[in-house]
């Protein structure tokens, strides 16, 4: 690793003014993909800002169906919540089904989204469930935050606080995990709200990251059921092809994963 200079801030406006004092600061939450990639000299950070200690970025609230979660709550205290489990209880199952216990203990919400890894699961929840990324700026909806693969719509030096979510009808997750890291070879997210529409998002598989699977939400908003998605075609073309699977592979897991996730879902 090369040197850096460790900063622990103690509140959100702290941890944003000493990132913007130094030009290649990066936060870190639970470090658990910084870390390596600074191990592997890939990342060479002047500074890094310490945000588990800063008051305002973690806990768990939820009132009703309005979820409200701290960007630097573990995936372990996310999985543990009796209360998301209540309202949600299919980000509870996405969380618990994370890497290994050392990694949902340390690693957080807002390090997973903020990185934007093409197989993490965390990007097909908050878009399933039409979440709002907060930040110390603004308010930005999950379908304009994902732009793409490793990346966002947030600027330089900008910070997610929170995570928000209306609790839907009904939700699912599935995931076919990479035996090794337990990443998402192919994950599917179904979320179903009380109007009836379905939103539905494909996480390690898309060529460019997470997204929407259009022909799967509007199968699944006439019959919500994992027979709906008989006739659904996924397009291979557009998938991730690596050593793990092929495209085609691929394909066939998105639908597998699909009809799994809503019979979760019930």
């Amino acid at each position: 690793m090369y040197a850096t200079n460790y900063h622990r801030a103690s509140s959100i406006d702290e941890a944003v003014k000493l990132a913007s004092s130094n030009d290649e600061a990066k936060y870190l939450s639970g470090g658990q993909t910084l870390l390596p990639t600074m191990k592997q000299r890939l990342a060479a950070p002047s500074d890094l800002v310490d945000l588990r200690h800063a008051a305002g970025m973690k806990g768990i609230s939820v009132n009703g169906g309005s979820i409200r979660i701290g960007a630097a709550t573990t995936h372990a205290e996310v999985a543990g919540s009796s209360e998301i489990a209540a309202a949600c209880p299919a980000l509870s199952h996405l969380a618990a089904h994370i890497g290994d216990p050392h990694v949902r203990h340390m690693g957080t919400i807002g390090g997973s989204i903020a990185n934007n890894d093409p197989a993490a699961d965390y990007p097909a929840g908050l878009l399933a469930l039409n979440a709002t990324i907060v930040t110390n700026m603004r308010s930005i909806s999950a379908d304009d935050f994902f732009t793409g693969m490793f990346d966002t719509a947030l600027d330089d030096g900008e910070l997610i606080v929170a995570v928000e979510i209306t609790a839907p009808a009904k939700c699912g997750y599935a995931k076919f995990p990479n035996p090794a890291s337990r990443y998402a070879m192919t994950g599917v997210f179904v979320a179903r709200q009380g109007d009836g529409s379905v939103r539905v998002a494909v996480t390690g598989a898309g060529s460019d990251g997470v997204f929407r699977q259009a022909e799967m939400e509007q199968a699944l908003a006439s019959n919500f059921s994992a027979g709906a998605l008989d006739g659904v075609t996924v397009d291979p073309s557009e998938l991730m092809a690596d050593i793990h699977a092929s495209s085609a592979y691929r394909a066939n897991l998105v639908k597998v994963m699909a009809r799994r996730a809503v019979a979760a879902a019930g």
